[in-house]
């Protein structure tokens, strides 16, 4: 059902029982699946693919140009998996040539005045809360929880399960499956809450905790930390991830807190 007070163009690849609410501007390089609900006032540009059954609130811009001077016009997109909620005035940006696409994940919340910019890549079943904001080329796991008025630095990857208190500077990358908060961000313990509500199981959680206790609790540097979990922990996919992620980590990963700061 569209309202007769929009702008959709002619090219533009519309599924069924799709909603468009009035001052809805649609222009033509543009796929919505089926079932989607889009608000008043949403703007949705060349590049957006959107899937099934999301609901796009009030004021929302998906797919604008990238806020990259670097960008020339190169043809790029927006992918929004199926099930996604974008509430009111978020601003999804098209990637760049450095990978060709931003992509949200299937069944994620993002919250009012959330900013993803070019290129970056959310994963499945996240909740980026009011006012967060992703500068270029991020990545985030499944799962991850940002909190309000959160900002991440160019570049960071935030993996899988984490949590995030809100008001954070992410400067470096947030292994996974961990609750980072205070300033400077550092570890303060595991997701456990979170973990426990997605069925992980108490052997499993404990072995993460351990991993956990010989990087940000024992005094090792990064390459001893990693040798001690090989070695000493049972190789699960999770303590596979979690190491990958740190030896994949160009960045570097977050600090544990010290107590004396």
């Amino acid at each position: 059902m569209n309202h007769q007070l929009v702008d959709i163009h002619p090219d533009a690849k519309i599924g069924k029982d799709v909603t468009i609410s009035a001052f809805v501007s649609i222009s033509a390089d543009v796929e919505i699946g089926d079932g989607t609900w889009i608000g008043p006032s949403v703007s949705i540009m060349d590049g957006a693919r959107i899937g099934k059954n999301c609901k796009i609130f009030p004021g929302a811009v998906i797919s604008a140009i990238p806020q990259d001077l670097k960008f020339v016009g190169e043809e790029t997109i927006v992918e929004v998996g199926d099930n996604t909620t974008i509430r009111e005035y978020v601003t999804l940006n098209r990637g760049t040539q450095a990978k060709g696409k931003t992509k949200i994940g299937a069944n994620c919340l993002l919250m009012a005045y959330v900013h993803v910019a070019h290129d970056c890549i959310v994963g499945d079943n996240c909740i980026l809360v009011n006012g967060v904001q992703l500068a270029g080329e991020v990545e985030v796991g499944d799962f991850a929880i940002i909190s309000g008025s959160t900002l991440v630095h160019q570049f960071v990857r935030i993996g899988g399960h984490v949590m995030i208190t809100g008001g954070s500077k992410v400067r470096k990358d947030v292994p996974p499956y961990i609750t980072a908060g205070r300033d400077p961000l550092a570890y303060v313990g595991l997701n456990s809450i979170g973990l426990r509500r997605r069925k992980f199981d108490a052997m499993t959680i404990e072995n993460i905790q351990n991993a956990y206790r010989i990087i940000f609790a024992q005094g090792n540097n990064t390459a001893t930390a990693m040798s001690l979990i090989e070695s000493e922990l049972e190789q699960t996919n999770e303590i596979q991830e979690i190491v990958q992620f740190i030896k994949e980590s160009p960045r570097g990963i977050i600090k544990g807190f010290d107590s004396k700061l």
